[in-house]
C-alpha cells in the first residue's frame, strides 16, 4: 500500500494559541528568577476575579450556548474590577482588565515565544463591525498597544509593537479566510516563534504566516495592563461569549489540546465560573442566563431563535437540545438493533444501480432508483401508507446515480447518465422540484463523459456539484469536474477540473474547519491497482492531500466515531499484469483513520469483501454500523451483504448477514419512528426495503 501525504495544509482551530518550541524562553533578572514559567496562565480567570469569591465583575453574565458555558461582556454595562493602582478608565465606561504585575511577578518582560488559547462563540447579531478585540496588552501611561488579537468576519489579526514603552510603531500579522464568527463554538491556536506565526482552528492543521520582523525579546510589561475582550474603549469590544483565554509561555499549546474528541471546545484552562457545575459559593451569586423549554409531541422547530431549547420525545424516550440548526441528541434510552425484516419489494423497470432517499419539506419522503436500461425510465417512489409507491418516471440513459440537494428553499435532483455512445459523451441532467406541478422538471443539462456519480456539497454558503467522469473517447485518464452554483445566472458553472483514472465515486467530508473531497479511481486502462486521491480545499480550490492505493475502487464512505475521522473504500476487483491479468473479486476493502499528528489517513482495518460496490454508515441509538454491498464473487451474484458493528477496541465486527442479489447500493432511511435499509439490485427489477427491528 502506498500513501503519500501532501505538504501540511492549513487547518483552522479557534483556540487562539500563540505557541512556540517546547523550551523556556524568558530571560533572567538579577535575582536569578526566570521571567516566564511553562505553566498556563488563565487570563480569563484573572480578569473575572473579584474581591468576593464567587462573584463576577459588574456587567459579566454566564450564558449557556449549545450546552457549553461562556462569559458575556455586556456592551451597555462595561465590566470593571477595581484593583490597587489601576489606571484611570476613560469616560463612558470601564473595561475588563487586570495589571500585568499580577502574573509577571519575577520580571517584567513578555515571553519571546508563547501560546494564547481562546475559545469563543460569536454573537451573530453584532458581527457586522469590521473588527472585535479578543485581547490587548497596553501601557498604563501612554495607552500604547504592546500586543493585541483581533477577529473579524473574514480574518484574524495579530498586532504587536516592536519597540519599548514609548514606541507607537506596530506590526500586523493577518490570517485570512478565518470565518469563526458564526455563532458556533470555536477554539483558536496561534503560535509565535522567531519570525513566524501559525494559526489553527478547531484542532486543524496550522496555517503559517511569516512576520516582517521577529517578535521582540525585550518587550517590557512594566506598568502594562491586560484587557480582555476590549482595547480600553467601547469600539471593537467583543460581543460574543468567551470560555477560554490562556497564555502559555515557551510552549506549543496545540500539542496539549489536540487531538481532541471535541475540538471546537478543546480545553486547556477553564475558569471555575464557567465549569459545568460551578464550585464554591451558592450559584445565586453567579449571574446565569439560558433559554430552556420542555415540549412534548412531534418534532418542534429548531433554528437560531430556538437555540438552547430542550425537547423530550416521550414516544422514543429521548432528550434533545436545539443547537441553532438541528436537534442534537442528549439521551436516548438504550436503543439497539435486534434483527431485520423484509418489508417491501421495490419493483423498478429494470436493474438499478443506485437508490437515493430524500425528503421534501411539507411534501413527503421519496426514493429515486437509477435504471441501468437506456430504454426504461428511472422511477421516483413516494412513501404512502407505509410503503413506497411509484410516483414519477424520468427518462434516463443508463443511469448510475441520483443525487438530491437543496438551494435555499428549492429542491433538486441530478442524475449521472452513463450513456450509450462509444465516445462516452452524454448529457446528465439537473431536475428541479416544481411546487405547482408537484413533479421534478428538467432544469439544466451538463455534458458528462460516462458519468458514474454526482456529489453535492456546501462550503461557506455556496453549493457545489462534483461529477465522476469515468471515460472520454474510451480513454479512462480524463478529467472529472467540480461545478459551482452561480446565484446570479441561477445555474451551475465549471469551477475546477481534477485528473482522474476511471473515476467511479466522489465523497465530500469535513474535518474541523477543513473541506475534503475523495475520488475513487477504478482503472487506468492496464490495471485496477491505481491511486485514489484525497483533496483538501485551500485558497479557493481543491489541492492534492494524499494518494491511497486501491483496487478497482467503487465507493468512499466517510464517517466519524467519538471525534475520530474514518474513510472506508469499497474495492471492486484486483486485475492487471501484477496478477497475470486475472481477476480477483474476493479482496480486502479497507477502513482508514485520519492521523491528526501525521496529517494523513492510515490503515485501520481490512475487511474481506466480494466485488464491493458500496459502504453505508448508520447509527441506531448509540451503536454505530457499517454495511457493505457485496455484488459478485467470480461465479455468482447471490451473496450475503454484511452489517458490521463498531465495538471499540475490537474495531468493526460482523453481526448480520443479509441475502442480496447483485447488490449495488445501500441506503438508510428513518421514516416516522421506523428505520429502514434499502438496497438496489443491479441485475433484476426487484430491489428491497428492509425494516430494522429496534428495541
Amino acid at each position: 500500500m502506498v500513501m503519500r501525504p501532501a505538504p501540511r495544509p492549513p487547518l483552522l482551530l479557534l483556540v487562539l494559541v500563540l505557541a512556540a518550541p517546547n523550551r523556556a524562553t524568558g530571560s533572567s533578572e538579577a535575582n536569578g528568577h526566570l521571567c516566564t514559567e511553562l505553566e498556563p496562565l488563565d487570563l480569563l480567570a484573572e480578569s473575572l476575579a473579584t474581591p468576593v469569591a464567587g462573584d463576577l465583575p459588574r456587567g459579566v453574565t454566564v450564558v449557556q450556548e449549545g450546552g457549553v458555558r461562556g462569559a458575556r461582556l455586556s456592551p451597555r454595562r462595561a465590566p470593571h474590577v477595581a484593583w490597587p493602582g489601576a489606571p484611570r478608565q476613560p469616560r463612558g465606561g470601564r473595561h475588563l482588565s487586570f495589571p500585568a504585575a499580577r502574573l509577571f511577578t519575577h520580571c517584567h518582560r513578555f515571553p519571546e515565544e508563547f501560546s494564547v488559547v481562546v475559545t469563543l462563540a460569536a454573537d451573530t447579531r453584532k458581527t457586522s463591525q469590521a473588527q472585535q478585540t479578543l485581547l490587548a496588552v497596553m501601557h498604563e501611561g501612554t495607552g500604547a498597544v504592546r500586543l493585541a488579537l483581533h477577529v473579524s468576519p473574514a480574518k484574524l489579526l495579530f498586532e504587536f509593537s516592536p519597540g519599548g514603552a514609548g514606541s507607537t510603531g506596530r506590526h500586523l500579522v493577518s490570517f485570512g479566510g478565518v470565518r469563526v464568527l458564526d455563532a458556533a463554538w470555536h477554539t483558536l491556536v496561534m503560535s509565535v516563534a522567531g519570525n513566524g506565526a501559525t494559526l489553527a482552528v478547531d484542532c486543524g492543521v496550522p496555517v503559517l504566516a511569516e512576520m516582517e520582523t521577529t517578535f521582540p525579546s525585550q518587550m517590557s510589561v512594566h506598568r502594562a495592563t491586560f484587557y480582555v475582550g476590549n482595547r480600553r474603549r467601547s469600539k471593537g469590544t467583543f460581543t460574543g461569549l468567551l470560555r477560554q483565554l490562556v497564555l502559555l509561555p515557551g510552549a506549543d499549546a496545540t500539542h496539549m489540546l489536540c487531538p481532541s474528541p471535541d475540538p471546537q471546545t478543546a480545553a486547556l484552562r477553564i475558569p471555575p465560573a464557567l465549569a459545568l457545575i460551578p464550585p464554591g459559593p451558592p450559584r445565586s451569586r453567579t449571574p446565569f442566563e439560558t433559554d430552556l423549554r420542555i415540549t412534548l409531541g412531534g418534532t418542534p422547530r429548531c433554528d437560531g431563535g430556538f437555540a438552547g431549547r430542550v425537547w423530550f420525545d416521550a414516544r422514543k424516550k429521548s432528550l434533545h437540545l436545539c443547537n441553532g440548526t438541528h436537534w442534537a441528541s442528549l439521551f436516548r434510552a438504550g436503543e439497539r438493533l435486534n434483527y431485520i425484516d423484509d418489508h417491501q419489494n421495490l419493483v423498478a423497470n429494470s436493474g438499478t444501480r443506485d437508490i437515493e432517499v430524500f425528503e421534501i419539506k411539507h411534501v413527503g419522503m421519496f426514493a429515486a432508483v437509477a435504471s441501468d436500461d437506456a430504454n426504461a425510465g428511472s422511477i421516483i417512489f413516494k412513501w404512502s401508507n407505509g410503503t413506497f409507491q411509484s410516483y414519477q418516471v424520468i427518462q434516463t440513459n443508463k443511469a448510475e446515480k441520483w443525487e438530491f440537494f437543496t438551494i435555499a428553499k428549492d429542491s433538486y435532483l441530478v442524475v449521472a447518465n452513463l450513456g450509450s455512445d462509444a465516445s462516452g459523451q452524454e448529457f446528465s441532467v439537473v431536475y428541479k422540484w416544481n411546487r405547482r406541478q408537484r413533479l421534478f422538471v428538467p432544469y439544466q443539462r451538463i455534458v458528462t463523459h460516462s458519468a458514474r456519480d454526482w456529489e453535492s456539497f456546501r462550503i461557506g454558503g455556496e453549493t457545489y456539484l462534483a461529477v465522476a467522469n469515468h471515460a472520454k473517447d474510451q480513454n479512462l485518464l480524463t478529467d472529472s469536474v467540480i461545478y459551482k452554483w452561480n446565484c446570479h445566472e441561477r445555474r451551475f458553472d465549471e469551477f475546477q477540473r481534477v485528473p482522474t483514472a476511471g473515476a467511479y465515486d466522489w465523497e465530500f467530508f469535513r474535518v474541523g474547519a477543513f473541506s475534503f473531497l475523495a475520488v475513487a479511481n477504478t482503472y487506468d486502462g492496464a490495471s485496477t491497482r491505481v491511486e485514489s486521491r484525497v483533496y483538501v480545499l485551500q485558497t479557493g480550490s481543491f489541492v492534492f492531500f494524499q494518494a491511497i492505493e486501491t483496487y478497482g475502487a467503487t465507493d468512499w464512505e466517510a464517517f466519524m466515531i467519538e471525534g475520530r475521522t474514518f474513510l472506508a473504500v469499497a474495492n471492486g476487483v484486483d486485475f492487471g499484469p501484477h496478477i497475470m491479468n486475472t481477476s480477483e473479486y474476493a479482496i480486502n476493502s479497507t477502513i482508514y483513520e485520519l492521523n491528526v499528528a501525521e496529517l494523513m489517513f492510515v490503515k485501520f482495518q481490512d475487511i474481506l469483501t466480494y466485488s464491493a460496490t458500496d459502504w453505508e454508515f448508520f447509527t441506531v441509538g448509540d451503536e454505530k454500523y457499517l454495511i457493505v454491498a457485496n455484488s459478485f464473487d467470480g461465479s455468482s451474484y447471490s451473496l450475503n451483504s454484511v452489517i458490521y458493528r463498531w465495538q471499540g477496541y475490537e474495531r468493526f465486527v460482523p453481526v448480520h448477514r443479509l441475502p442480496t442479489v447483485a447488490c449495488a447500493d445501500w441506503e438508510k432511511a428513518d421514516i416516522g419512528d421506523q428505520r429502514y435499509l434499502l438496497y438496489s439490485n443491479a441485475h433484476e427489477k426487484v430491489s428491497k426495503v428492509l425494516r430494522l427491528n429496534v428495541s
